[in-house]
Parts: structure tokens; C-alpha cells; sequence
């Protein structure tokens, strides 16, 4: 699951012919095929020519369609005629997306020795003034942060600007940064290039849309709200009482995979991380009372292979481009339909087949019959046999008291012990595993 997907010599030289086509150079296409991309996707197909162009673009496009490649490559090739500092701001609404979004900035722009900068909050100020003084060529932040730059940062502006990208629009707008986008536009100069991205098409980013695009070309890839083909969907409806046990008879019965597992609140996530390693799965919590070093050691540790579970909150649903994830898990049904989509977005992408199961109790019928009349899909049951199932319990009870002890003892912070490691990254410090024997490794080991 670490790096990018290796391309054949054929499929490489397929790949890299398929991007020059669409204008693209050879070096950038070269670096295109180097991070594993057999083709471009429907919106780099469509935005890239039209961002070549010279003409201002709102996309929208679904999780896992490649919005990235199709923002960024075009800025590359602009950058490589003229260069210069602060070329490009990429707006991102969460700390995490920014990073990747910079991470994959700087692979394809590599060979033309492209710098990137993080503006984004929880990573010290004074930091990344000094990176800022370095003149990088493309600044990727949270508009919180850029604003905050642009207050106290001494000789800092946006002057320059060439281009600027609002990806996730939506979301920007749905967590209230509305207010700071209206001050970095009044900041940057009215002749540049500007595209907007955006999951769906609400009144808010129709107005943001007046507000800083001229004359637009709308790019639509989907459905506003489908899921792709290669996703297999599939719930399982089961008595509450027993939801953490059929969560570890999924996980059993699929093993081998990696997972996301999506919880409704910060404290389930935390929960839900400590019970899955005392059962022997290598899990590990990603949510919003986390600090912001702690929330990269665990993106890190689930991207690099070290662990296969990632339990997250909704936080993370959006954007986050995590290679290869076989099985999304909704262990709480999401309040908003829309939710389930991008969700459901971490799996099956850029063609590639995978799955979803979503765990439906008694009380999220009603929850679960709308996601099913948003997405227009029927979704198949997830074959499980109570009895089956039930013969976990009493491992599953083990398990779940010693979880809620270590939540206790992590809050207290009895003398500072193990607090860290109970909090953020589940009990057992670097172990996999808990109490032997162990659940997670093979199959179905009762």
C-alpha cells in the first residue's frame, strides 16, 4: 500500500503519450506515468485543455477523480515558462489535504525542482515563515492560516499571484471560511488564472463562483451524487448491542485488506481503535481532538503499511488520498446522506474495484433508506451468521472493557502514564496486537 503503483514499460509509455495529448509536456507526463497514473481521468481529460488555455474553471467532480492532476499539471507547465515565487495558492479546507495536495505537487514538479509550502494550522508559525522566506513556488494552506500570514508575516504578500485553485469549495464554505477567502481575494491581483472544485453545487459556491471566476467553463464528471461502478455496496443489519462484534467479524472475514472504518464522534474513533488493537488488528484513530502531529504519524503509519485499520470521523472522509483502500466500513450510518458518497469516495478509486459495508442497527433504518434513494443504488446483504458471529462475544466483551479502562486512565492521565499512546494511536504502544490470541492476523481465528 506505500508508494504509487509501478506501470509497465507499455502501460508507461501509454500513459505518458495519453497526457501529451492533452497538451501536457513530456517531462510532466513522464512524471504523471511516475506516480502510477495509467491514463487521465475524465476531469484532467476535460479541465487540463481548457486550463491550457488560459481560461478560468469550475470542476465538479467526485472524490477520487483526479481533481489534483487536473489543477496542478497545468500550474506546472505555466510555472516552467516563467518562473517565479508565490506562482500559485491551492485553498484546501483541511490540514491534511493541504499536505497531500503539496506532497503530490511537488512529485509531479520534481524533475523541474518545484518548492512547495504548507500553510495550515497546528504546525508552528514561526516555521513556516522561514519556508515562506525561501520562496517556494507553490503555497497549498487553509485560508485561516494564509490570512494569518498575510496579517503578521513580515514582507509576506500575494502580489505576484498567478493562479489560484479553491479545492473542495464546498466544504471551504460549509466550515465558514468565507470571510477569510473574501480577504485573500481582495489581496491578490484581479489578473490571474482561477479555478474552483467542488464535490456539489450548492447557492454558496455559486456565489463564490460570481465572486472570483470570469466567464468559467463548467467541467461536470458525475452524477452530483453517484458512486462508482467498481464499489461493491453492501450493509448488514444487526441489534445494536452488537455492533463491535460484528465489526470484528468483518474485519475477520476480510482479512487481509486495509480499512477505513468511519464513526460518528471523535470519542467512538478513540474507542473503537483501542478495542480493534486489543483484539490483535493494527488500528489506529485519526479525528479532530488530535493534534496535528499526531494525526500525520497516523496517516503516515496506515500509508505506509505499518498499520491496515484506519478509524476515522468525518474529518477525514473528504479528500484524503490514501493509495489502495480495500474496504471502507461505516460503522456508525452517516447523519447526511451526502456523507455516505464521500465516504464511500476512499475505496474503488481511479478504477480500480473495492467495497463498503455499512453497519445498520434498528435505529438508522431511516438514515440508511435515504442514502439508498440519494445514491440510487440497492445495496446487497453482507452474509453473516449470528451464530457465527456470536461466538466472539465473549472476547469482544474482554476487549471493550479493557478499551473503556484505558479511555479513563488516557483522560486522568494518571502521572502522565502511557497517555499518548492510549489516546492517539490505541493501547500497546508499537505492538500490533493485544491480548494473544491474536484476532487480526489470519482468518477467521475464533
Amino acid at each position: 500500500m506505500g508508494g504509487p503503483d509501478k506501470l509497465s514499460d507499455a502501460e508507461r509509455a501509454a500513459a505518458i503519450a495519453a497526457f501529451e495529448k492533452l497538451g501536457i509536456c513530456t517531462q510532466l507526463a513522464e512524471a504523471a506515468a511516475g506516480l502510477g497514473w495509467k491514463a487521465p481521468s475524465n476531469i484532467q481529460e476535460q479541465a487540463i485543455p481548457v486550463l491550457l488555455a488560459g481560461q478560468d474553471v469550475i470542476g465538479l467532480a467526485q472524490t477520487g477523480s483526479g481533481k489534483t492532476g487536473a489543477f496542478s499539471l497545468p500550474i506546472l507547465q505555466a510555472l516552467m515558462d516563467k518562473p517565479q515565487e508565490h506562482f500559485a495558492l491551492i485553498l484546501s479546507p483541511t490540514r491534511e489535504l493541504a499536505i497531500q495536495i503539496a506532497e503530490q505537487v511537488e512529485a509531479l514538479g520534481s524533475g523541474i525542482g518545484v518548492k512547495s509550502c504548507v500553510l495550515v494550522g497546528g504546525i508552528d508559525m514561526m516555521a513556516q515563515a522561514i519556508a515562506l522566506a525561501k520562496r517556494p513556488h507553490v503555497l497549498v494552506g487553509t485560508p485561516g492560516r494564509v490570512v494569518d500570514h498575510l496579517s503578521n508575516t513580515k514582507g509576506f504578500n500575494l502580489k505576484q499571484l498567478k493562479h489560484l485553485v479553491l479545492d473542495e469549495a464546498d466544504k471551504l464554505l460549509d466550515m465558514d471560511f468565507e470571510q477569510e477567502i473574501d480577504q485573500i481575494l481582495k489581496v491578490i491581483p484581479r489578473e490571474r488564472r482561477t479555478q474552483l472544485f467542488s464535490a456539489t453545487m450548492t447557492n454558496k459556491v455559486q456565489k463564490l463562483q460570481r465572486a472570483c471566476l470570469v466567464k468559467p467553463v463548467k467541467i461536470e464528471v458525475a452524477h452530483k451524487y453517484s458512486t462508482v461502478d467498481t464499489l461493491r455496496q453492501q450493509y448488514v443489519f444487526i441489534p445494536a448491542k452488537y455492533k463491535d462484534c460484528y465489526l470484528a467479524y468483518i474485519l475477520n472475514e476480510l482479512s487481509g485488506s486495509t480499512f477505513m472504518i468511519f464513526t460518528r464522534t471523535c470519542d467512538s474513533t478513540r474507542r473503537i481503535a483501542l478495542l480493534l488493537r486489543n483484539l490483535g488488528f493494527g488500528a489506529v484513530p485519526i479525528h479532530g481532538h488530535m493534534s496535528q502531529p499526531k494525526r500525520l504519524g497516523a496517516l503516515n503509519k496506515f500509508k505506509s503499511g505499518e498499520r491496515n485499520i484506519l478509524v476515522a470521523t468525518d474529518v477525514a472522509s473528504r479528500g484524503l488520498d490514501i493509495p489502495s483502500v480495500d474496504v471502507v466500513v461505516n460503522f456508525d450510518v452517516p447523519q447526511n446522506s451526502k456523507d455516505y458518497v464521500h465516504r464511500v469516495g476512499r475505496t474503488a478509486r481511479a478504477g480500480r474495484s473495492g467495497r463498503s459495508v455499512t453497519v445498520v442497527t434498528q435505529y438508522d433504518v431511516e438514515l440508511f433508506q435515504k442514502i439508498e434513494h440519494l445514491t440510487g443504488v440497492k445495496m446487497e446483504q453482507f452474509q453473516a451468521e449470528r451464530e457465527e458471529v456470536l461466538l466472539l462475544l465473549e472476547r469482544v466483551s474482554d476487549a471493550q472493557r479493557l478499551a473503556t479502562m484505558q479511555m479513563k486512565e488516557a483522560d486522568v492521565g494518571k502521572k502522565g502514564k502511557r497517555k499518548a499512546d492510549d489516546d492517539d494511536e490505541g493501547a500497546g504502544g508499537g505492538n500490533r496486537g493485544g491480548p494473544k490470541p491474536k484476532m487480526g492476523g489470519g482468518r477467521r481465528k475464533y
